[in-house]
């Protein structure tokens, strides 16, 4: 909706007021007959209501409205502030009756049709609303788009595109009616369409780099893959410094079997300022798919790793994390979690796998230090009693183990294997205390689980 003038209260009674009514009263005029009283009384009953109505008291403020009308019921301004009042009093039908008024007794001030279209927007009534709105569009091409919105709110899409169409002919292309445009486009199952004039505007605007990106971003979304390319390469002939357009190509390639210029595009995305850490973070996912796939590219996986210029990014470290723990490589998985620890802190997952790497490097004193202060943060997670006890119990610290092992089997809901798991560390406890008896006890309770599954 077009943004509204908002008047202070005192000026538009002393502006206002005046240029509609001064006909029938003149405020300065000394009072000597019961006109003169009735000139004198309307004047003061009507800054009675702009008091009050400034104050929020929006009953007192309609009763002397209501009385101003008592003595001329020609002025318009105190139909529309009325309906103002009685609208804020949620008397909706009094409301739009004054508004109504206002309108009918001035049609053409833009100030009283934009506040009666106003309400039937709050009051969802679009087809008011649009009728109110066409009446509307003389005055600011903004409301246009307004009637476009409306359209395509009761699914009159044609009179909405028409609109649409019309207004980027003579303005240009604009965010909000791309939006309004691909919601129609959506709605309608109109893909052809959209394509169609996404391919016009390309021919119309060869240099704009944004149409080539939509077009192949509905290509590949219509599966059409070999347009989607050839889009692409086209945008790569015409603007060879593009970035974004790699973020498109660097999949094509891989589908294509062109390894080389795979590797080519991801490295341009990963080390490019104008594209956003979210969408690196997929490429150097699918990067790290493909080199899992294909070792001997892992040289260029790592050069385009050191190449994000967003080191603050927690989730493509925890990524690279998760690539070397797969190819088993322990050591680099713990370095990379590490460095993701330290910038999301508060990432249980990672801090998990920080600990367990902890304990399969054998590193215990970290483990149990580390399973200590987790413990404090999260009291009911089993894992960390688990870690904690397993530290101890390496650590030849059997009798602290057992606390934490014992505390952690009442936290566990649903997972035998880490019941075992715990079973079979307070069996080693025992072991470790000479305490034959219950450590046979727990032993046997982790092999009855271990052959129940």
């Amino acid at each position: 909706m077009k943004q509204k003038i908002h008047i202070v209260v005192f000026f538009f009674g002393m502006l206002l007021l005046p240029q509609i009514n001064y006909a029938q009263v003149d405020f300065n005029k000394t009072p000597e007959d019961d006109l003169g009283d009735n000139e004198d009384k309307f004047q003061e009953l009507f800054y009675e209501a702009l008091k009050q109505k400034g104050i929020e008291n929006y009953d007192r403020a309609a009763e002397a409205l209501q009385k101003c009308i008592a003595i001329d019921k020609t002025v318009p301004v105190l139909y529309f502030e009325l309906g103002k009042s009685y609208n804020k009093l949620k008397n909706f039908v009094a409301a739009e009756d004054a508004f109504k008024e206002a309108v009918e007794k001035d049609p053409d001030n833009e100030w009283f049709l934009d506040e009666l279209y106003g309400f039937y927007v709050s009051q969802n009534e679009p087809d008011k609303a649009i009728k109110t709105v066409k009446q509307l569009v003389r005055f600011h091409p903004d409301y246009k788009e307004d009637l476009a919105s409306l359209y395509v709110r009761t699914k009159k899409y044609d009179e909405a595109l028409e609109i649409i169409d019309a207004l980027d002919a003579e303005f240009g292309i604009s965010v909000s009616r791309d939006i309004m445009r691909n919601r129609i486009y959506e709605a309608t199952g109109r893909k052809k369409d959209q394509i169609k004039n996404l391919e016009s505007r390309v021919e119309d605007n060869p240099e704009k780099e944004s149409n080539y990106l939509a077009l192949i971003f509905r290509y590949s979304e219509n599966n059409d893959k070999e347009k989607a390319f050839e889009t692409a390469k086209e945008l790569l002939k015409i603007n060879p410094n593009s970035q974004l357009v790699h973020l498109a190509l660097y999949k094509f390639y891989l589908d294509d079997d062109d390894a080389e210029k795979a590797i080519e595009s991801m490295k341009i995305v990963v080390k490019s300022t104008a594209i956003k850490p979210e969408a690196k973070l997929k490429v150097l996912t699918d990067f790290i798919k493909f080199v899992k796939e294909n070792p001997e590219y892992e040289g260029d996986l790592v050069e385009a790793t050191a190449m994000v210029t967003d080191a603050n990014n927690s989730k493509t470290v925890e990524e690279l994390g998760h690539y070397y723990l797969a190819k088993n490589n322990k050591v680099k998985a713990l370095e990379h979690f590490e460095a993701a620890m330290k910038l999301e802190p508060n990432n249980f997952g990672v801090l998990r796998n920080v600990m367990l790497l902890y304990i399969d490097l054998k590193k215990y004193e970290l483990a149990k230090a580390k399973s200590g202060e987790a413990l404090e943060i999260y009291p009911s997670q089993p894992i960390l009693y688990l870690i904690h006890g397993v530290a101890l119990n390496e650590l030849n610290l059997p009798k602290e183990a057992l606390e934490p092992l014992e505390t952690g089997l009442d936290y566990i809901i649903d997972d035998t294997k880490m019941e075992a798991d715990f079973y079979n560390q307070l069996s080693k406890a025992h072991t470790l205390l000479n305490n034959t008896a219950k450590a046979k006890s727990f032993s046997y309770k982790a092999k009855q689980i271990q052959s129940q599954n």
